[in-house]
C-alpha cells in the first residue's frame, strides 16, 4: 500500500474508499436515496430563487412573505415548481459529479502525500480539488437544468413569464436563442458552483480532522472505534459548517447568476449591469438577496447529503 493510500486509510472507520464499493448498487440506491433529500429540501430553493430575482417594487422581500405568497396563490405545489425537471436532470449530474469526486480525491491525495501537510491542511487541499472538478464535470448537465427550473419557480412572479412545464421552457429559450440559450449564465455557474464546491468539500473535509481531534481520536482512528452516532454527528458537524463557509463565499454571485438565467431573451442584461442595478436597487447587501435561505439550503441541504452519501457508502460496502 502506497503512502497516500496508507493516509486515506487513517480514517478507516469513518471514511470509506472508492475501489471498496459496489458502484451498481451505489449508483441505484443513491438515486432514490438522493431524490428523497431533493424532495424535502427542493421548496428552499424556490424561495431563494424568487428573492434573488425580485424587483425592488416587489412585495415579498424576505423569506416568509414569499412563502405565504406561493401559498395563498398556489398552494404546497407552488413550492414544487420545476421539481419535474430538476429531479430527471439530477440524477445524471448526481452520477458524474459522484464518480468524478471519489476518483479525483484518490488521486488528490496522492499528489499532496509528499507535501507532508498537517492533516486537516492535506484533507482540505484534496477534498477542494475533488469538489471543484466534479463540479466542473457536472456543470454540463446542471446549467441547463438550472435555466429550465428557474424559470419555471419566477413564472409569473415579478413580471416573469408562464410556462407549461420544463419541455415548454426549453422549447422557447432554444426558439429564442437557440441552444447556448439553455446555457445562459454557464460561466459565472463555473465561478459559482465550482469554487463553492471546492470550498464546501475543503471544509468538510478539513473540519471532521479538527473535530476529531478535539474529541481525542489524534489521527489514527484505528486504535478506537468511536460509535456510529459518534461519527454521524461528527459528519454532520462537518455538513454544516462547510455550508456556511460556501454560501456566505459564493452568494454574490449565485444572486447575479440567477437573475441572468431567468431573465428573457429580449432583455440581456450583462452580469456587470446586473451588478449595479443591484447596487442601485439595495446597494452592496443586494449581492446577498435569499442570503438566509441560501445559507440554510447549503448547510440542510449539505449536512442531509452527506449523512446520505456517507450512509450510502456503508449500505455500498463490497462483501470481503
Amino acid at each position: 500500500m502506497d503512502a497516500s493510500s496508507s493516509r486515506m486509510q487513517t480514517f478507516g472507520q469513518t471514511e470509506i474508499n472508492w475501489d471498496k464499493l459496489d458502484k451498481t448498487k451505489f449508483y441505484v440506491v443513491g438515486a432514490g436515496i438522493f431524490t428523497g433529500v431533493t424532495v424535502a429540501l427542493y421548496p428552499v430553493s424556490v424561495v431563494k430563487t424568487r428573492l434573488q430575482v425580485a424587483s425592488k417594487d416587489t412585495v415579498d422581500r424576505n423569506a416568509f412573505s414569499v412563502i405565504r405568497g406561493i401559498l395563498k396563490n398556489d398552494g404546497v405545489p407552488g413550492l414544487y415548481r420545476g421539481f419535474g425537471t430538476v429531479i430527471t436532470g439530477a440524477i445524471p449530474a448526481r452520477v458524474i459529479f459522484l464518480t468524478a469526486l471519489e476518483t479525483t480525491k484518490v488521486a488528490a491525495f496522492r499528489m499532496v502525500e509528499p507535501f507532508k501537510f498537517s492533516e486537516p491542511t492535506q484533507a482540505a487541499i484534496a477534498n477542494g480539488i475533488a469538489g471543484m472538478t466534479a463540479s466542473l464535470f457536472a456543470q454540463g448537465v446542471f446549467v441547463p437544468i438550472d435555466v429550465i427550473s428557474q424559470k419555471l419557480m419566477v413564472q409569473g412572479y415579478s413580471g416573469h413569464a408562464n410556462y407549461n412545464g420544463g419541455l415548454d421552457v426549453a422549447r422557447k429559450v432554444i426558439k429564442a436563442d437557440g441552444i447556448r440559450g439553455l446555457y445562459r449564465g454557464f460561466g459565472l455557474s463555473v465561478m459559482t458552483y465550482s469554487p463553492s464546491s471546492a470550498v464546501w468539500w475543503a471544509s468538510y473535509g478539513s473540519s471532521q480532522r479538527v473535530i476529531w481531534s478535539l474529541l481525542g481520536h489524534g489521527s489514527d482512528l484505528k486504535e478506537v472505534a468511536p460509535s456510529t452516532w459518534t461519527i454521524v454527528s461528527v459528519q454532520a458537524a462537518g455538513g454544516i459548517i462547510a455550508g456556511a463557509t460556501a454560501s456566505c463565499i459564493t452568494t454574490p454571485l449565485d444572486t447575479i447568476k440567477t437573475r441572468l438565467q431567468v431573465m428573457g431573451h429580449e432583455n440581456r442584461p450583462s452580469a456587470r449591469q446586473v451588478a449595479k442595478i443591484l447596487i442601485a436597487d439595495d446597494g452592496w447587501k443586494g449581492f446577498y438577496r435569499g442570503l438566509g435561505p441560501r445559507f440554510f439550503s447549503m448547510s440542510a441541504w449539505g449536512t442531509s447529503m452527506i449523512l446520505a452519501y456517507e450512509y450510502l457508502k456503508r449500505l455500498c460496502v463490497k462483501d470481503n
